[in-house]
Parts: structure tokens; C-alpha cells; sequence
């Protein structure tokens, strides 16, 4: 009798060919863990059977509660009960203006910590505990070590927000394959069960509005590919922001100011419950302080509206960014588990007048694509699409003047690495600041600085002969390295771009409109800086070579020559660009003259004792 050699799930019919990997989607109220079992993913349970995990830590003096075992605290404890961690992520205290009843310790502009009965723990420790639990999670239904991990974030998250995740994964004792888009993790879902073999075109609007963040990525499906042609996004609005509004809305119909935070905590309960509850029926009762109050779904849509409006203009924006109409759209998936709330779904009904895809959960769907391309990346598989994953904001760096020059765009295809050529603006300069932004406007004052480095060593030359190579290169995670090479000697220096906090919920946002309010006023900005730079510059090498040649002009020549000079420099002061660019063709006037005598006087230096026979004779 022949034996059959039978694989358990998970496993190649040569184990040790086959690596274990898992897809972990991060989220602010819930997380959750998949990975790919004979060919197809799947969500991992724990041991009760549930799916979904509370991003929920509760800190007691002896223990540490996780998931559903720490909830009850949330409202006995909620000092030391950490719910919506990714918040605080990559981000500085001076940027948390939302309400909370965390005791948050240290500087301003660094990540705070929270201060709890087991001491300070920071939101990077407390990602790493749900981590943690994810992990084990996957190791107990597996009955394998875990080989590595694809974690999804926002697509919005900054280099901060994204170095501090993967350092929270790190801490867990997860092996990072890859850090992962959300939205990019749907399409992924979706895309290779669906649309990897459609011989036309397709794009797709990807709408996932979680507990804690908002995003939107338009992609297109094209003969396997998938390309995020947009993004956009905020990183703090979800279903925690609704419930705050009905909670706004409660207060306002009882008559009160404010609320301790146990209170507080009973009423984000009680919003939530029936935010959830208005999904299957037209009114629900809220029970508060001993009164009752009766939201309906007319009232609920009032109530967030200026919410849902949020989501609805950055939707129209990264519309106009991929150059699409609403006849360009094929369909509209929904991800996260607000998009379970009927007035999310009547809200992007109305906007894409078509109906919204939800065929797979939207609370799992980010998981399952985030283990199917662990499962690709861990080389377990060849099948499957190629994904090209966009940088969400413009990165630069500041040249003379305050100006940025931009390397590599917003929503260009990552991985990428783009190279620059600069030079120096000074005779003799060794040294040149480095100055890393990022941003959408022309002026460094209107981005946000990301890092700054020194490359020294430069060998001393005539300004303008220096060679620097600056190169930009950001990782399949989003991350940005940057290193500056001087050509000629090869000194070189790098930065792995890791600032101490991300952005504020409403720097994104700021950032990315700025730049289209503002354009035509950058662009006028930008030549004014750019007229003044090169006046600058006129200036300085008239002045050098006055300290040489000065006796080549008249006195009459040299009083004019310095008038035109004053003049330039006085209109310098000034924020008119026909000015300076009047004072610099007076100046040029008597500045040629002064050159042409200096070439002339060099000519006969090089000329002075040649015979014309040493001419013939060179022939």
C-alpha cells in the first residue's frame, strides 16, 4: 500500500520549506492577527474563540490586563486602563490636545509617557504588550515560531509614527517584513481574490475609517499590479471622534460643562453603544446620570456630520490628485469598523452615487492582506501581485535663501531613492548643513523639519566648484534615509531620519492643503528668494573682486560701480522683485565693464613675452 504524505495546514509537504508568517493589523480600538493556512488567509482566534482583540492595557500595581480582561477597567480605572494607544504614537505631548485621563509625563516636544501604577510606560511599550499578546496568539494556534510579520499602519503616518511602530514590533520579539498601509492592505485583500486578471483598467477608492485614523488611497488594478495613485488622510479621526461628538451633543442636552473621568469614560461607553446600535434600528436610548436621552438616526447624522464632512473633502482631494472623476471609479471599498455605521455608509453612497463593496469584514479585511503579502514576502508563494506603495508628503531640503528643493514628491512609488547634485555657496566653505523638510510649500518656514546633519571635509574651492551628492531613499516601510557625498574627495555622512514625535492631528492636514491654498503665493515667495539669492551672489563676487582689481577703474568708474551697489543692496530690504531686478541690471551695467577689464588685463598676463614664432611654431 503506497502512504500519502499529508501537510498540516500551514505547512509545505517539506516543512522546513515552508516559513511562517503573519499579517497584524494595529488598530486604535481593535486588533487582529491572520495569516495564510493552505493557500488561503485566515483570522486567528485566541482561545475563547474571539477574533478581534481591545487595544486595551490595564496597568494594576501587581498584574497586567489585556483585551477584554482589561475593558471593565476602563471605567473603574481609567488612569491606568491605556485604550486607543496609536494616538499617542510618534507623537509629542504639546501635540495631544484631545481629552484623556492620563496622567502624560516629560517634554513638550518629545513622546510623553504615561504615568500608571506600574510606573511610566510609553505608548511604544504599550503597542509592544498588544503586540505581544497578537504574537502569542499566533504561535499557540500554529504550533510554530512566527518568522516574521507584515504590520499594517495609516497611510498618513509620518516617518516618526511609523519608526516608533516598528520599534514597538521590535520589542515584541516580531521580525518586521514589512510595514504596511492600511488602505494598501485592503486592496490587497480584494485585488488578488478578485481583480488581479481583469484585462482592463480599474481603480479603486479605498475609504477605511477606524477607531482612531481616517484614510483614503485611490489604486489601480492593471494586469496584476496594484499603484496608489493618491493618498490622504488624518491621523486622528475614526469612531473614537464620533462617539466624543455624541458625548459633546449629550452634555449640551443636559445642561453640563464638563465631566471627571470616570464619567467621561461611562459616557464614551454608553455614545459608542448607541452609535453601534443606530446601525440596526432608527433610535436608541442613552441612560446618563440617572436621565434618559433618545438619539435617532436624523439626530445622529446632525451630530456627526461635521465629522463625516472631514472624510468626504479629503476624499475629493485625492481625487483631484489621481486626475480622477467619478466616472474613472469602478468601486468603493469599505474598511474599518466604523464603516460599519449606517451614516457612513449613506455618506459615501451619496458622494461616489454608487454603492459601497463590504464583502469581506471590514474589521479583518486589513489583517488578511497584511498576512498575504507576509506570506509572499516570507517567499512562501511566487502568485500574486506587485505592490507600489506611495510617500504621502513631499521631502526636501533647504538651499539658500530658505527655499526647499524637492527630491521626491508626494505620492510617488516607494521604494525609491533620488539623487541631487549641489554645491557650495562660499569660496572655501569645508562644511555644508544638511537640512532635511518635508512639506508641499516652497519656504522651509511653512514645512516640517525632519532632520538636520553636517557633512564636513569638503576641500576648500572657488564657490560653485564643490560637488555634493545628496541622496534621498525611502524604504518599502516609508522610512527616509538621507546621506550627502562630496564627489571629488569622497567624504561622506548620513541620517536615518527618526524624529522623537510625528505630527499633530492637524499638521498632516495643514501641510498638504497649505500647499494648494498657497501656491500662487509660494510661487512669488519662491522667485523673490530666488532673485534675492542670486543678487547676493552678484554682490559677493563683485566684492571679492574688488579686493583684487580695484585699481582697474577710474575713480569716476568706482564711485558708480559702488552707488549701483548700494542701490542693490538697499532694494534688498525690500519685498519687490521689479525693484531688485532693476538695481541688478544697473549694477550689470557697470559691473561688465569691470569684468571685461579684469579678462582683458589676464589675457595680456598670459601674453606678456610670447614671440609670434613660438605661435608658428606650436602649429
Amino acid at each position: 500500500m503506497a502512504l500519502l504524505q499529508i501537510a498540516e495546514p500551514g505547512q509545505s509537504s517539506a516543512p522546513h520549506e515552508h516559513r511562517i508568517a503573519i499579517g497584524i493589523d494595529l488598530g486604535t480600538t481593535h486588533s487582529l492577527v491572520a495569516t495564510v493556512l493552505s493557500g488561503k488567509a485566515k483570522v486567528l482566534q485566541d482561545q475563547q474563540g474571539r477574533v478581534l482583540l481591545p487595544s486595551v492595557v490595564h496597568y494594576a500595581e501587581n498584574r497586567t490586563e489585556y483585551g477584554d480582561d482589561a475593558k471593565p477597567f476602563i471605567t473603574t480605572d481609567p488612569k491606568n486602563t491605556i485604550i486607543s494607544v496609536k494616538r499617542f504614537m510618534g507623537r509629542s505631548k504639546a501635540d495631544i490636545k484631545f481629552q484623556h485621563p492620563y496622567v502624560l509625563v516629560g517634554e513638550d516636544n518629545q513622546m510623553p509617557a504615561f504615568e500608571t501604577a506600574q510606573g511610566r510606560k510609553t505608548p511604544v511599550e504599550i503597542s509592544a504588550e498588544i503586540l505581544k499578546q497578537l504574537k502569542d496568539r499566533a504561535e499557540d494556534s500554529l504550533k510554530n515560531p512566527i518568522n516574521g510579520a507584515v504590520i499594517t499602519v495609516p497611510a498618513y503616518f509620518d516617518e516618526a509614527q511609523r519608526q516608533a511602530t516598528r520599534d514597538a514590533a521590535q520589542l515584541a520579539g516580531l521580525n518586521v517584513l514589512r510595514l504596511l498601509n492600511e488602505p494598501t492592505a485592503a486592496a490587497v485583500a480584494y485585488g488578488l481574490d478578485q481583480d488581479s486578471n481583469l484585462a482592463h483598467d480599474r481603480n479603486y477608492v479605498i475609504y477605511d475609517l477606524g477607531g482612531g485614523t481616517f484614510d483614503v488611497s485611490i489604486l489601480r488594478f492593471s494586469q496584476g499590479v496594484f499603484e496608489v495613485l493618491a493618498t490622504g488622510g488624518h491621523t486622528a479621526l475614526g469612531g473614537d471622534d464620533l462617539d466624543r461628538l455624541i458625548v459633546k451633543w449629550a452634555k449640551k442636552q443636559l445642561n453640563i460643562d464638563s465631566l471627571n473621568d470616570n464619567e467621561f469614560a461611562h459616557w464614551l461607553v454608553s455614545a459608542r453603544q448607541a452609535k453601534e446600535a443606530l446601525s440596526n434600528t432608527d433610535s436608541t436610548e442613552l441612560k446618563l446620570l440617572d436621565q434618559t436621552l433618545t438619539l435617532d438616526r436624523t439626530t445622529f447624522e446632525d451630530i456627526i456630520k461635521i465629522a463625516l464632512d472631514k472624510t468626504i473633502s479629503v476624499c475629493k482631494r485625492v481625487m483631484r490628485d489621481a486626475k480622477l472623476d467619478l466616472n474613472d471609479i469602478q468601486n468603493v471599498v469599505l474598511v474599518g469598523g466604523s464603516t460599519r455605521s449606517y451614516a457612513v455608509q449613506k455618506a459615501v453612497r451619496d458622494v461616489f452615487n454608487q454603492e459601497p463593496l463590504c464583502t469581506i469584514n471590514p474589521d479583518e479585511v486589513v489583517a488578511i492582506g497584511a498576512s498575504i503579502t507576509a506570506n509572499q514576502l516570507i517567499g512562501n508563494t511566487n502568485d500574486g501581485a506587485l505592490l507600489l506603495d506611495v510617500t504621502p508628503l513631499s521631502l526636501g531640503l533647504e538651499t539658500m535663501g530658505g527655499l526647499v528643493e524637492r527630491l521626491i514628491s508626494r505620492n510617488t512609488a516607494i521604494p525609491v531613492a533620488r539623487r541631487q547634485e549641489f554645491t557650495t555657496y562660499q569660496d572655501g566653505q569645508t562644511a555644508m548643513l544638511i537640512h532635511v523638510v518635508q512639506g508641499e510649500r516652497d519656504l522651509v518656514e511653512h514645512c516640517r523639519s525632519l532632520g538636520r546633519f553636517v557633512l564636513r571635509g569638503i576641500p576648500p574651492m572657488t564657490a560653485g566648484q564643490a560637488r555634493i551628492e545628496v541622496t534621498y531613499q525611502v524604504d518599502a516601510d516609508g522610512l527616509l534615509t538621507v546621506a550627502a557625498k562630496e564627489t571629488t574627495s569622497g567624504v561622506h555622512a548620513q541620517i536615518d531620519i527618526k524624529p522623537s514625535y510625528g505630527l499633530s492631528d492637524s499638521d498632516t492636514e495643514r501641510l498638504l492643503l497649505d500647499g494648494f491654498k498657497f501656491a500662487e503665493e509660494d510661487k512669488s515667495l519662491r522667485h523673490l528668494q530666488e532673485t534675492k539669492v542670486e543678487a547676493k551672489r552678484e554682490l559677493e563676487a563683485l566684492e571679492q573682486a574688488l579686493k583684487v582689481d580695484a585699481q582697474l577703474l577710474t575713480a569716476t568708474q568706482l564711485s558708480k560701480l559702488n552707488l549701483a551697489k548700494a542701490n542693490l543692496e538697499a532694494q534688498l530690504e525690500s519685498a519687490e522683485i521689479k525693484a531688485i531686478e532693476d538695481a541688478v541690471e544697473q549694477l550689470k551695467i557697470h559691473s561688465d565693464a569691470f569684468a571685461a577689464a579684469r579678462m582683458n588685463q589676464h589675457i595680456d598676463a598670459a601674453l606678456k613675452g610670447t614671440k609670434l614664432d613660438d605661435w608658428s611654431n606650436s602649429n
